[in-house]
This record gives C-alpha cells, sequence and structure tokens, in this order.
C-alpha cells in the first residue's frame, strides 16, 4: 500500500476534511480526552485524600477544602477568557503550553510541603490551566472532525467527562489507601506526558484567519461576574440561601447584611455583573470589536436551549457523584476505594453509552434520544432510594448506578454535539467557551444545592432523634440552633474530639446517639435522592426546548 494512503488532507487552517482513520487521524481525540480526564479527575480524585492531605500537612480541613474550592473559582472564572485563545493562537501550540503549564503545577501540587504550596500549584496554576484546556477539547474536535466522526469524538469526550468525574475517588482511595495521595496529582503529571506525545495531530493555525485580541473589558466583567456567582454559591452551605444562619465574619470583622445571607448578595452582584456583561458585548460587537463571546450566540434558539439542559444536567451529575460516594462512606461505612467500586457501573456505563450510540440519531431523532437517557436517569436516581440502606452492597447497587449510567451517556453522546454543532466555526471557540462556563456554574450549584440539602437534613434528623429520645419540645427558633450548633461542631470536630466525647458517654447513650445518627443518614440521602429526581425532571422540561431535528452529525 502507498505509504501516502492514509495522509490527511488539510483545509487551510489545518483542520481535517478527509474520512480517514488510524492513529494519527484520532490522534487529536487521543489528546484532548486525555486532557479533559486529568481537568475532571483534579478535585474528585482529591475529595477523598482529604483526610490524609489534613495529616501529611498539619493542616485542618477547611483549609484543604479551601484549595478545592478555590480550584474550582480559578477555573470557572478564567474559562471564558480561556475558550478565547484559541481564536488568537495557534491551536497545537496553545495546547502545548497549557499542558505544560498544567505539568508544572500538578509537580508542585505532589511535591507540597506546606499548604501555601498546594494552593500555588492545585489551585492557581492547575486551575488556569484546566480553564483553558476544557474548552479548548471540544474546540479541537469541531474542527478535526465532521459528520459521525465529529459525532463520535464528541460522544468519547462526554463519555470521559461523565466518567472521570465518577473515576476519580476510585483512583483517588486506591492511591491514598495503598500509597499516598501524592501519587494521584504524579499520574497526572504522566497523563500530561502522554497527551503532548499526540498534541502533534493539532492543527497547527488558530481558528480565524484574522488575529484577535482578547476583549479585555469583557473580561474583567465576566471574570468578576463568575467569582461572585460561584462564591456565593460556596458560602450557600455555611450561611443559607436567603436568610443568614449565621453572623458572616470576614477578618475577624462581622459584616452586616441586614439579616441576609452573603450568598443572596453575591449571587445578586453576579447577576448584576453579567448583565453589564452581555451590553458592553453588544456595544463591542456593534463597533466591529472582537467581543468575549458573540451576542448573536445567546440569538442563537438551538444553542441557548443547548447549553440550558446542559447546565442543569450538570447539576444532577455533580450532586449525584457528591451525595452517593458521601452516604457510603459515612453511612455505609464504604472506604474510598470500595465507594469507588460501588460507582464502577455508573462510570463504565456512561462512557459505554456515550461512545456507542453516537449513530443512533439515523434513526431516532437526537431530541428524543435525549429524552429517553433522562427518563432512564430518573428511573435509575428512583431505584436507587429505593435500595438506600446501610447494609446495600455493591451487587444491589449495580444496577441502578448502571441506569443512571447509562441514561446520562445517552443524554451527553448527543446533546454536546447537537449544541456546539448549532454555530458556525468561527463561533466554535467562544461557543465551547460558554458551554463549559455554564457547565461548570452547573457543577457549583448542584454541589452546593444538593449537598447542602443533603446535611441539612441529616442533621435535622439528628436533632429531632434526639429530642425524641429526650422526650423534649422545643420552638422551631431553638430547633434552628440546635441543627446549626451541631453543623459547627460537625465542621470544626477532629477524630480525636470525636472519640474524647464518645468515651465521655454511657453505652446507653453511645447505643442512643449511633441508631439516631444511622436512622438520620438513611433518611437524608433518600430525601436528597428525591430532590435530584426532581431536577432530572427539571432536565426533561428544559430539553423540551431542543430542535425536533439534529443541527449535524450525519451517518
Amino acid at each position: 500500500m502507498d505509504s501516502d494512503a492514509n495522509a490527511h488532507v488539510l483545509d487551510e487552517r489545518g483542520a481535517r476534511t478527509d474520512p480517514a482513520s488510524g492513529l494519527a487521524y484520532w490522534g487529536p481525540a487521543v489528546a484532548v480526552s486525555l486532557a479533559m480526564f486529568i481537568g475532571v479527575i483534579d478535585s474528585t480524585l482529591m475529595n477523598v485524600a482529604i483526610p490524609s492531605i489534613v495529616t501529611d500537612l498539619d493542616t485542618t480541613v477547611t483549609v484543604v477544602q479551601g484549595a478545592i474550592s478555590f480550584y474550582a473559582m480559578v477555573m470557572a472564572a478564567l474559562i471564558l477568557p480561556g475558550g478565547k485563545l484559541s481564536s488568537m493562537y495557534g491551536v497545537r501550540r496553545l495546547m502545548t503550553a497549557t499542558l505544560l503549564v498544567y505539568g508544572v503545577g500538578t509537580t508542585l501540587a505532589a511535591l507540597s510541603w506546606n499548604v501555601v504550596v498546594l494552593y500555588v500549584g492545585w489551585s492557581v496554576i492547575e486551575g488556569a490551566a484546566a480553564a483553558v484546556l476544557l474548552p479548548l477539547t471540544f474546540t479541537v474536535l469541531l474542527v478535526s472532525y465532521e459528520g459521525a466522526d465529529r459525532a463520535k469524538a464528541l460522544g468519547i469526550l462526554a463519555g470521559v467527562n461523565a466518567a472521570g468525574a465518577a473515576f476519580g475517588p476510585l483512583l483517588g482511595g486506591a492511591v491514598t489507601t495503598f500509597a499516598s495521595w501524592r501519587w494521584g496529582f504524579g499520574i497526572e503529571v504522566l497523563i500530561v506526558l502522554v497527551a503532548l506525545a499526540f498534541v502533534r495531530y493539532l492543527p497547527e493555525a488558530s481558528l480565524n484567519e484574522t488575529p484577535t485580541k482578547l476583549d479585555i473589558g469583557g473580561t474583567l466583567l465576566s471574570v468578576v461576574g463568575t467569582t461572585a456567582l460561584v462564591a456565593g454559591v460556596l458560602l450557600a452551605g455555611r450561611y443559607g440561601w436567603l436568610a443568614a444562619r449565621r453572623p458572616f465574619v470576614v477578618g475577624g470583622v462581622q459584616l452586616d447584611l441586614f439579616g441576609a445571607s452573603p450568598t443572596v448578595w453575591l449571587v445578586g452582584i453576579g447577576v448584576g455583573v453579567f448583565a453589564a456583561f452581555v451590553q458592553y458585548e453588544r456595544r463591542v460587537e456593534r463597533d466591529g470589536g472582537s467581543p468575549l463571546v458573540p451576542v448573536r450566540l445567546l440569538s442563537n434558539g438551538a444553542f441557548t436551549a443547548g447549553i440550558a439542559t446542559n447546565a442543569v444536567r450538570s447539576l444532577v451529575l455533580a450532586g449525584f457523584i457528591f451525595v452517593v460516594p458521601v452516604f457510603l462512606q459515612t453511612g455505609a461505612g464504604y472506604t474510598a476505594f470500595e465507594t469507588g467500586v460501588a460507582m464502577l457501573p455508573f462510570s463504565v456505563a456512561t462512557f459505554v453509552a456515550s461512545v456507542f450510540t453516537t449513530g443512533w440519531r439515523r434513526f431516532v431523532a437526537p431530541k428524543l434520544l435525549v429524552q429517553a437517557g433522562v427518563v432512564l436517569m430518573g428511573i435509575g436516581v428512583l431505584a436507587l432510594a429505593s435500595q438506600t440502606a446501610l447494609d446495600a452492597t455493591v451487587a444491589q447497587l449495580a444496577v441502578p448506578m448502571a441506569l443512571v449510567g447509562l441514561g446520562l451517556g445517552l443524554v451527553m453522546a448527543q446533546l454536546i454535539d447537537m449544541t456546539l454543532s448549532a454555530v458556525d466555526q468561527r463561533d466554535s471557540a467562544a461557543a465551547s467557551g460558554l458551554l463549559n462556563a455554564t457547565m461548570m456554574l452547573g457543577y457549583s450549584f448542584g454541589t452546593a444545592i444538593v449537598g447542602t440539602y443533603l446535611l441539612r437534613r441529616f442533621y435535622d434528623g439528628v436533632v429531632d432523634g434526639v429530642l425524641a429520645a429526650a422526650g423534649a419540645s422545643v420552638s422551631a427558633r431553638e430547633r434552628g440552633a440546635l441543627v446549626a450548633a451541631l453543623e459547627t461542631a460537625a465542621e470544626t470536630a477532629t477524630e480525636g474530639t470525636q472519640r474524647a466525647f464518645l468515651a465521655g458517654l454511657t453505652p446507653a447513650q453511645r447505643e442512643l446517639l449511633a441508631d439516631v445518627f444511622d436512622a438520620a443518614i438513611v433518611q437524608a440521602q433518600r430525601a436528597t435522592l428525591f430532590l435530584l429526581a426532581l431536577f432530572v425532571l427539571l432536565v426533561l422540561l428544559v430539553s423540551t426546548l431542543l430542535p425536533d431535528e439534529g443541527t449535524s452529525g450525519g451517518p
């Protein structure tokens, strides 16, 4: 066979236009899938390693959780301007530079000798690099493939996205249990090196033939707006969503917020800044400039319906991968590694459905496939609620987990391609950035809303159980104060103080508390899964806005 038989036919920007096959042809998909994988597992991988990091670096749980939150905030704040960079610089050079920066950050995090170094390497450097990597992954696939190949590549990327989020706890639990949490970051370094080997297959040129400049005003507004939104959501668990559940203190100074939670103020500021952002972008576009997000994207019905559906889908996924591991470890007594094994059917099913159902649109409208996937997710969540018990086994959880994964994979296999294919290629970088930004906001809201609900229901159950056992009756205000006090104690208590507290109780008191805690966590988990089912229903409702016919992805 002629050695040039599989040579690629490139357009003027270096994108592939031929239906070739082989390693070189699928090299871009491999490179961006690896980049997506490390970006997604970064926070989930370390969630299960928090106790080990606390011990190793001689710090507190709150400080380490702050590193995770700051990572999410940096990434969310920079993701819109990060998506713009592929219109300014060559895609191959940009991917190479970003992976190298990410590698520096994760190496620094692996070698951390104190929490300051951990924050710099993980939260700042990795967070900033991930803000460029995530939108770039979708953009590369849009310019590298067409038709069914594009749908397949986006399906693989969607599968990697969801499976990586669930696989993170398994990998993190394994390295933490059998080696060290530092190996989690070390593994990311190895993945970066492998991804760099495939970067050479990416197109060299930028997405725009005419060089563009970064929209500084739009960037500042998007950073401020996103930071306010994410910060507000992160504070909701401690201070409440509307009325302040405790005083808001910054630097030892208590701020008077007129009885409202800081979440109300920050989310309000975020919404107001984004309203100004839209007006500013309109003016930049009207004056012939290069806006961070072209306003025409916001008037594209198919695209806006896609990002709205995907944002709510992200909320469901974030809530799911938060509450299930929390229950399995704190309630059912699973180790971090066992929790990862229990979630393996979800991960595998998500990946398989994302990869192998992209061609179904030849026979069924993509919108119907998305809605069928949403229904499967709902059935799986409700089935999981029915199996919620302290003695639940991995085998009992396998079918509900797989149903949620199959539904999620079916949704993502169609939805990402439908959304991004609805825009012109000239807007692909901005569209990818906006898709990822709304996805990140969905993750933040999902973790905050669902996580806060789970913990609040648990603390409510504990207080009600203790009061019922004592035969005591208190007012609603007193009960609320008890719940808040219990939350504060649970946030600050160490394992040593917990053991000391339990040692001071009589055997009967310890047994009573154990029974109360067991009943509270089961009831809280079931209630939270029912809340999650309502959010799945919301995804179904929003999906009715999707176009009835697919926008691309032919056979």
